[in-house]
């Protein structure tokens, strides 16, 4: 009996050892960007200063806020990325608990359409679909990304479609029974049996659907930025003291942020030729690497606070549908 204990013992440390080690992998790189971005010029040309700096200071995150204008483009990136995830989020109920509810001629077509359509890259669909959007007017405008949403035919709409029709494949259909007894129609049912029973699936697909709406950087550009610019001009918008505003009318943080590493490398390899030109090195970076670390916690702050509060729906949803995702 005690060496089936020791057997138990001893597999519950191997697989705690993998657990830590697989969870240091994760977090690793999210500390060192987090602790670099507190370092001074000074800690980070002392080759022995890896993690503690020997100051905390705000003024790399104080700095960084004023070049992204980070608070007008947090504003940008919660609309950008909320408005059509609310969309989302309600139209692919909508469709999953059609698809899981009813039965209709066309409906294993429909499902065959739409897993193809989930495996169709995206990248090949955006030359037409941007030239109909050109056509529509809706370049430049949110509504690129909300008309999309609210036909089911936003980012990974079709993913989250089969989410929703596998939580709601799980309800019993006697609860639906039971409630057009009672005189429920179609609609109280979805929102009064259906909804309460699959918060789990809605968590996840309102997640992932911010999350990557919030991340995608080359749509954003395609379908929100207003022609007649380059993107160089962009780039010097954002330094250059008269700016160049006009330019776009939505600077989403990740743009912003995609802006910041294009001027910072470009900065930082001017710097290292000029260090060769001049046949010496001062040891002392050109810019501020702690910059661009602050700049990426920035970018991504919003998204740990959203998990953090969102952690325990989303745990239990992913454990009852076992759904991954990014």
């Amino acid at each position: 009996m005690g060496s089936k204990d020791d057997m138990g013992l001893l597999k519950k440390i191997v697989v705690y050892v993998i657990l830590v080690c697989v969870g240091f992998i994760f977090v690793y790189p999210i500390a060192q960007i987090f602790a670099t971005s507190f370092m001074s010029v000074t800690d980070l040309a002392d080759s022995s200063i890896n993690w503690i700096p020997t100051k905390l200071s705000l003024d790399n995150y104080i700095a960084t806020i004023g070049v992204l204008d980070y608070w007008n483009a947090l504003i940008d990136s919660i609309l950008i990325s909320g408005v059509p995830t609310i969309c989302q989020v309600v139209v692919c109920a909508l469709v999953g608990y059609g698809l899981a509810r009813y039965d209709f001629k066309g409906k294993k077509l429909m499902m065959l359409i739409l897993i193809i359509s989930f495996i169709i890259p995206t990248q090949i669909m955006n030359i037409p679909i941007f030239w109909v959007y050109s056509q529509l007017k809706l370049t430049g405008s949110i509504f690129a990304f909300i008309m999309p949403a609210a036909f089911a035919q936003g980012f990974k709409s079709q993913l989250f479609i089969l989410i929703c029709w596998s939580f709601f494949k799980q309800i019993p259909k006697v609860l639906n029974e039971a409630a057009q007894i009672d005189g429920a129609g179609h609609m109280k049912q979805f929102y009064r049996i259906a909804i309460p029973s699959a918060k789990g699936a809605l968590v996840v697909v309102f997640l992932f659907s911010f999350v990557w709406y919030w991340n995608e950087d080359y749509l954003t550009r395609l379908y929100l930025y207003k022609s007649g610019k380059t993107i160089g001009d962009s780039i010097l918008s954002n330094f250059l003291p008269e700016g160049l505003k006009d330019w776009t009318t939505w600077t989403p943080v990740i743009n912003q942020l995609q802006i910041f590493d294009a001027v910072f490398n470009t900065t930082v390899t001017q710097g290292a030729t000029a260090q060769g030109q001049s046949g010496g090195s001062s040891g002392v970076p050109s810019i501020n690497v702690a910059y661009s670390m602050a700049a990426t916690i920035l970018s991504i702050a919003p998204l740990l606070i959203m998990y953090l509060v969102l952690q325990k729906q989303f745990v239990e949803s992913v454990d009852r549908a076992g759904i991954t995702g990014e």
